[in-house]
């Protein structure tokens, strides 16, 4: 029977210059933005050759591919980081509390409003978020299952992911009036997210016991 190999993590070299890699090009759009972005202005800022650049990423739009995982590797670490189950009494409460460290991390990360709130066009950016967002949802719906007694949840809908999206979208709409959300447009989004998850949770669930 024929195995399929695992993937080859890189060498700890190379891990070492795909971060100082991302690093730069955080530093840049954090900066001056993604207009100013490109193989050479990131070289620069994290003093390598282009060569060495060019030999991980083919193309900027590539480096932000990667990029938007990173971002979302933060997301996906607020959502692991425990949460104390006496802090919330309600599924509202915990929607609000785990929709607050989404939006601190946007509030923090400059790279991650650019990526996933600006309206930029890039096809890369917009795929690889669509893809880490069914994570997120995946990992959004078991952390609810982990705290409350969920009811039967369609198959052909990711609740969790959509809901998080609508919030974005709020977040998104902000950045694009004010450059910045702001406290009014960050509560529209956690009633957003809170409304279309009410679509599907009813106004009490049992809470589990710890």
């Amino acid at each position: 029977m024929n195995r399929v190999a695992a993937p080859r993590r890189p060498r700890a070299s190379s891990q070492a210059r795909i971060e100082a890699i991302l690093a730069a090009a955080r530093a840049l759009l954090a900066e001056h933005g993604m207009a100013a972005l490109s193989i050479y202005s990131v070289a620069e800022r994290a003093q390598i050759p282009p060569s060495s650049v060019y030999h991980f990423f083919a193309s900027v739009p590539s480096l932000l591919e990667a990029l938007t995982g990173d971002v979302h590797r933060t997301f996906r670490e607020a959502l692991s980081a425990p949460i104390d189950s006496s802090a919330f009494n309600t599924w509202h409460e915990l929607a609000r509390l785990i929709e607050q460290r989404m939006l601190d991390i946007y509030h923090q990360d400059t790279a991650a409003r650019q990526l996933i709130l600006a309206q930029h066009g890039l096809s890369e950016v917009v795929q690889a978020d669509r893809h880490h967002d069914l994570e997120l949802g995946e990992l959004m719906h078991r952390l609810f299952d982990q705290h409350f007694h969920l009811p039967v949840m369609p198959l052909d809908v990711d609740v969790f992911t959509l809901a998080m999206e609508l919030s974005d979208r709020v977040y998104a709409r902000s950045m694009q009036l004010h450059e910045s959300i702001t406290p009014r447009m960050a509560e529209e989004g956690k009633r957003v997210f809170e409304a279309y998850l009410g679509l599907y949770l009813p106004p009490f669930l049992a809470k589990r016991h710890a």
